[in-house]
């Protein structure tokens, strides 16, 4: 009796499934999914506008008043009194100091002496001229004898008047043992005590007066150029922080000041606070063009790249329908300030500049402008 072949179970279950696996397989290869197209990138971008090239540049200063006297005698001597205290104010006339006179007072009367003499000379040179002349009329003189007692006559008269003179000399001098102020004021500096011997032109005391203070500073040679009379400035004081001051330009100064290529500036404040004291620290502002300050901007510095080629910044291209494309430049990059990263060329006005994600765009790119930001 023959039998018949019977399937096995696993193959008879094995055999569908891997026809249904292969009839997968081809439907997928038919069937791909839609390739999706590369999101275009928005970019903040910043119009690149003329400013006037203007930069502004502080130099340091000291305050001052607009008239300082420094107060000396013309007499050498010993300081008898001093009148006067830092801070007092004074009249004009008032009395500063005084030296001692006693040497002075001598001379005086040593001159009034010898002006004494030379009178008594002229009066004994007068009358020996008149008799000589009276016996030369009568022939009993001859006319040397008259010649010369004319000559000594005028002699006696010239060192008369020369001894007047010495007398107001010394008396010019006795005065000078007093030092009055030339004006009103206020004495902002004492140099000297009782007791010192002082020389002509040694300082005693500084007088400052005048109704608006000043503002003393020193600007590099690169600068002074630039700086003329009556130019607006700022003025800035260490003492009253957080607050700025108009001033005007009243002196430039035309040779260097010491050894330094510095020039004085000075300029008055317009309306000075109470506060304000000759001798504080300031600063001057002046809004002054640079090097190439037709073509150099300030930008945010995050949009400043660099890499192997240097430093570079990407500018946005319109392309209308609020698109543009990407642009490399090379730039040249100057100081960095509160205002900004200094661009001295590769950018001109009316240019777009890519402000954030410098990063992550690349030359040609296509992307897109924001709102109000050149993509209108």
């Amino acid at each position: 009796m023959k039998r018949r072949h019977q399937p096995n179970d696993a193959s008879t279950l094995l055999f569908p499934l891997a026809l249904l696996l292969v009839a997968s397989a081809g439907g997928c290869e038919k069937e791909q999914a839609p390739a999706t197209a590369p999101a275009i990138r928005p970019v903040r971008t910043l119009e690149i506008k003329a400013g006037g090239g203007g930069k502004l540049r502080r130099f340091s200063g000291v305050t001052q008043s607009s008239m300082e006297s420094k107060l000396s005698f013309k007499v050498s001597g010993s300081i008898k009194t001093l009148k006067v205290k830092v801070g007092q104010r004074v009249k004009k006339g008032q009395l500063i100091a005084e030296v001692d006179d006693r040497d002075l007072k001598l001379q005086v009367q040593q001159a009034q002496a010898a002006y004494a003499q030379a009178r008594a000379q002229v009066v004994n040179a007068r009358a020996t001229y008149t008799r000589v002349q009276k016996l030369y009329e009568a022939s009993s003189a001859s006319r040397a004898d008259l010649d010369s007692a004319r000559a000594a006559h005028a002699s006696a008269r010239a060192s008369a008047g020369a001894a007047a003179k010495q007398i107001q000399l010394a008396r010019s001098q006795l005065a000078y043992t007093r030092l009055k102020a030339p004006g009103a004021g206020a004495i902002s500096m004492v140099t000297a005590e009782v007791g010192e011997n002082t020389s002509p032109g040694r300082t005693i005391a500084v007088l400052s007066s005048g109704a608006r203070p000043e503002v003393n500073a020193s600007v590099p040679e690169a600068f002074i150029g630039q700086i003329k009379q009556g130019a607006a400035a700022k003025v800035t004081l260490s003492a009253l922080p957080g607050k700025t001051f108009d001033a005007v330009v009243t002196e430039v100064g035309v040779t260097a000041a010491g050894m330094g290529a510095t020039y004085a500036v000075i300029a008055t404040i317009k309306d000075p606070p109470a506060e304000l004291r000759a001798g504080m620290a300031a600063e001057l502002a002046f809004e002054l063009a640079g090097k190439a300050a037709a073509s150099s901007f300030s930008v945010p510095p995050v949009a400043v790249g660099q890499d192997s080629a240097g430093r570079f910044v990407y500018i946005a291209e319109p392309a209308g329908e609020g698109k543009a494309t990407v642009r490399r430049r090379a730039v040249k990059v100057g100081e960095l300030s509160s205002a900004g990263l200094e661009l001295l060329s590769g950018l001109k006005v009316g240019d777009l500049l890519i402000t954030a994600g410098v990063s992550k765009i690349r030359d040609g790119l296509e992307v897109k402008l924001m709102p109000g930001v050149g993509g209108k």
